[in-house]
Parts: structure tokens; sequence; C-alpha cells
């Protein structure tokens, strides 16, 4: 549309390519604040190379929860229903970045508005902000959609959605999608939540279901009526979904409900046919220990060192004034992952330690173990 002209202009008139090879040219000829810093004086979303989106609405469903609905520039290049995308922010003059599902049909077209539903919980520095304070006109940056939590080419014809909670997005972009392209195979939907006021996107769901013969759509609340009784249980599902074996799963939801339809899926042999996604991260499962707070870490390329406190390397980078790039701070999005040159860590999660040189991690979730150096 013409209004959009301007802020796609830099990124659409100029090709791709020519646009990677002048950025480096251009940030030297306007040093030290890079040519980005002045086009967005003329237009916030302009940018050589950087993803930017504008917030054109901003809609609370819940009073915990904000949909967005973000314009992005010409830089932007799509996404695959299922997929997320690292959303940036800026938060008191500090850029932080979280990742979260678009919730839109990817058929949408790559122009077509761009939409996040983000429920904010305790603690949440970008989640409680974006709640309290998203409006039409802010800008935010986004990172290239990632994720194998997709669709195949060849649409099943049986599909099993299982979602709870904020989890929903990346499977009701799946269903917004297989309607759209009219998809007729058999599709359940099965949603949990505390109650039919705190679900996410009801009414919609509802319509859709009266709407499409293929669509049967069952809900779970721990506070309330629906079609479902109590969590999820094989029992449940049976009852539910009596040729659940014979489905395409997916599932993305709170940790308890992720690990008890893994638990099921598993037990029957049927893994490989359950497909996962995870918005919290699985639980650290051991603490470093008193005795690996020892030696320092260098960070061999900016040439600073600090002295190890065993805490996560990402923590201890940034206490060092360092800002490596990361994203979900959970070992999820793979964003921070750097290169050790040498040295032990620890997963926090699995609890293994690695000694190899040369081997990537994800700084987030790993504590160093004595002396190490990495690549930052």
């Amino acid at each position: 549309s013409s209004c959009m002209w301007p802020s796609r202009l830099v990124s659409e008139v100029v090709p791709r390519r020519l646009r990677a090879m002048a950025a480096p040219v251009l940030d030297a000829l306007s040093h030290p604040h890079g040519i980005d810093r002045y086009l967005e004086h003329f237009d916030p979303l302009w940018s050589l190379t950087e993803t930017r989106a504008m917030v054109i609405a901003a809609e609370r469903q819940t009073p915990d929860s904000v949909t967005l609905r973000l314009r992005p520039n010409g830089n932007w290049r799509g996404f695959s229903a299922g997929q997320f995308v690292r959303l940036g922010i800026d938060v008191n003059g500090v850029r932080h970045t979280r990742c979260y599902s678009p919730a839109n049909a990817d058929n949408d077209g790559r122009d077509a508005p761009l939409e996040f539903t983000i429920r904010a919980h305790d603690g949440g520095r970008v989640s409680q902000h974006l709640l309290a304070n998203a409006r039409p006109g802010m800008v935010v940056h986004l990172g290239e959609a990632a994720g194998e939590f997709v669709l195949p080419e060849r649409r099943p014809r049986h599909l099993l959605l299982i979602s709870g909670g904020s989890g929903i997005t990346p499977v009701i972009s799946m269903l917004r999608t297989l309607l759209d392209e009219g998809h007729r195979g058999q599709i359940d939907f099965i949603h949990y939540a505390r109650s039919p006021a705190a679900m996410l996107y009801r009414r919609e769901l509802e319509q859709l279901s009266l709407a499409h013969s293929n669509l049967r759509l069952l809900r779970g609340y721990s506070q309330g009526r629906g079609e479902l009784r109590g969590r999820f249980s094989l029992q449940q599902l049976r009852r539910a979904v009596p040729d659940w074996a014979c489905a395409r799963a997916y599932v993305c939801g709170p940790p308890s409900l992720m690990s008890a339809v893994e638990e099921c899926w598993h037990q029957h042999g049927r893994r490989e046919s359950l497909l996962t996604e995870r918005f919290v991260a699985l639980p650290v499962t051991r603490a470093p220990s008193r005795g690996e707070g020892s030696g320092q870490l260098h960070f061999a390329r900016s040439g600073r060192r600090t002295t190890n406190d065993g805490r996560d390397i990402l923590d201890q980078a940034e206490d060092a004034g360092l800002k490596p790039e990361h994203g979900c701070r959970m070992g999820i999005c793979h964003s921070c992952t750097c290169l050790k040159r040498q040295g032990t860590v620890r997963n926090l999660v699995t609890g293994e330690l690695s000694s190899a040189a040369d081997e990537y991690i994800r700084i987030c979730i790993s504590a160093p173990v004595g002396d190490v150096e990495l690549d930052l």
C-alpha cells in the first residue's frame, strides 16, 4: 500500500545482496552511529539490514495477555506455521530479546501483519512491559523465523493439536493455515486452560469448530467445565480421540502437560509421530558445586578476563561488560550459542560435563568448571 512505501523504500527498492554489500561501507562513513541510526530519523522502520516491525494494534484478550499485530519492514522473510521468532524490545535503554511464535496463518503472505499473543508472567521483564505499554506506533525488532515445529508439506489425513496456556500460539497458527488452504482431513484440537475466561482465542475456536465439520474442539479447564475433565491422561485421550495413535500429533504447553504427552507417546512406541515445542525450559538438574566456582573466564575476542563465580556464562559475561547475543535465556532458542575454545563446562539442564576444545555451547545453560576460554 502507498502508506507503507516509505518504510519499505530502502529494504525493497535496493536488492538484499546489494544492501548487504553496501551496509559495512555506509556504516563506516556514518561512524560512530551507523547508517541505520540516521535512516530511522526519517522512518523508524527504515533499515538496510535490521528487521523491524511497528505495532498497529494491541488487544488484551485476557487480563494477563496482550495480542500484538505488527507491520514488518521489507527485511522480513516470512515464517512457517509453528516456528518461533526472536522479538527484541528496548526497556529503559536496554535491548531485551525473547522468543514468541506467530499466531497467524503462514499463507497470509509476507506483507500481511504478524500476530503475537504474549502472556505476562511473574518476573517477566519483557512480557510485563508489553502487557503494560504495548500501543500502536511502538517499534520492535525481529529475528528470522526458526524451529522445526512445523507441518509436513504433505498434510496428514489426521492431525492432533494439543496445547496448554500460551502454548496455543504455534498450534493455532497451524490450524489457521490448514483451514485457510482448505484442508479436509480430520483435526482434533485439544486445549487446556485454567477457565473459559482465561482461554486465549476461545471465541474464534468455537466459531471455527462450528464452521468446519472436520475440526473437533476439546477443552479441559481446571476451573470450569469443558469437553474434557481433569488433566491430560491416556485414559482421557482414549475416550476423547479413540484413534489418537494414528494421528500426526503436535504439542506445546507447560512442562507438566508436555511431559505427560511425551510419556504417553513414548510408552506406546509412537514417539516418531509426535512433535513438541517448549516455551519453558527444562528444570536445572544440578547447580554448580562450590569447587566449580573457581578459575577464570577468558573472553578471548574482547580480551577481558573475570573470576569465575560458578554462575552460567551468559550472566558472568554480562557482568564483565559484554553483550553477547541471546534470546530466551533458557536453552531453547540457541541464539546464545558460542564457541568454547578450551576448558570444561557443565550443562545446567542435563548435568553433563564437557571438556572438548573448539566446541559450540549455549552459554545461558552452561556453567564453567575452572578456567574456560570463549570466543567472546
